[in-house]
């Protein structure tokens, strides 16, 4: 039998042209205009103010913790279903994940068992939207005011997907997007950080490029790191970025196949997704346990 995977890379002639292009330009491949370029794309796309590429999601989700000040000591609530790297982010930065346990109905953060799990040493709340679903954002907003800490948004798998006319990802003071390979479009990897907090952009940038202000310069104003992106990843995430729209309603477009030709198969759960607001990443269904094997196959 043919394996069909449900995502791979895409990548065309326009790309493969850009590349070209920018090699014999004689650009010198690290991070300079074409990843400018790029995060005025990302920005303009999801209307947030700014846009921070990184070499991947963990290390943007990473960046984005040290910038708010969470570390040794500090507590981060975090679903226990996500990929690994939102917890691992955690403890890059020192703090203490905790998991709690996620609502049924859309796979993403119970917001009753997050009231709950709340402690003195609780900085922020990571709140991960899987497959471009998304719970009752704005209850999880007010809930961080009132207890006065920061809510992080994980929106890897959330390109092209809102809540209420507004892109994911820039509801909280930070929110990260993905561009993993098998993401709704890639650079083979990378990350960006969205915020509309212009000290937190500015501790970011420090943060990105060694503690210094500006390239070039041996003045390190904090302890910083090498987590810059580079131009030839942009040239091509300059051109996936422009394929984005169509590629949003392609998705649509899969889901509404396969929920159509799943539906009547008993046994096989769709979750709640308004298709309307969210780009399905992939197509994920529950089934009874008993069945899962036999599925499979």
């Amino acid at each position: 039998m043919k394996r069909i995977n449900q995502i791979e890379p895409w990548i065309g002639k326009e790309e493969k042209d850009a590349v070209v292009e920018y090699l014999e330009s004689g650009g010198w491949l690290t991070e300079f205009k074409k990843t400018k370029e790029l995060e005025q794309m990302i920005s303009d796309y999801t209307g947030s103010k700014y846009s921070i590429m990184m070499p991947n999601g963990t290390i943007a989700l990473t960046v984005a913790l040290l910038a708010l000040g969470i570390g040794k000591g500090d507590e981060v609530i975090v679903p226990n279903y996500t990929m690994i790297a939102s917890a691992n982010s955690v403890v890059m930065a020192g703090a203490k994940p905790i998991l709690v346990d996620i609502d049924p109905f859309n796979l993403c953060l119970d917001l009753s068992k997050v009231k709950k799990a709340f402690t003195k040493k609780t900085k922020a709340i990571m709140l991960v939207t899987i497959n471009g679903r998304y719970p009752d954002i704005e209850k999880f907003k007010s809930l961080a005011k009132s207890k006065k800490v920061f809510l992080i948004e994980d929106a890897a798998q959330s390109l092209g997907s809102k809540c209420n006319g507004k892109h994911l990802g820039t509801f909280g003071e930070v929110g990260m997007l993905s561009f993993s390979m098998p993401k709704i479009i890639t650079m083979g990897q990378g990350g960006c950080l969205l915020t509309d907090n212009e000290e937190l952009y500015k501790k970011i940038l420090l943060l990105k490029d060694f503690g210094r202000k500006s390239a070039g310069v041996d003045t390190h104003e904090v302890m910083g790191y090498n987590f810059k992106f580079n131009d030839l990843q942009a040239v091509i995430g300059i051109e996936q970025m422009k394929k984005l729209p169509w590629r949003v309603e392609r998705k649509k477009e899969i889901f509404k196949k396969y929920k159509s030709l799943l539906v009547k198969v008993k046994g096989v759960q769709f979750l709640e997704t308004n298709i309307k607001n969210t780009a399905p990443w992939f197509i994920d269904i529950l089934v009874p346990e008993d069945k899962k094997e036999s599925l499979i196959k």
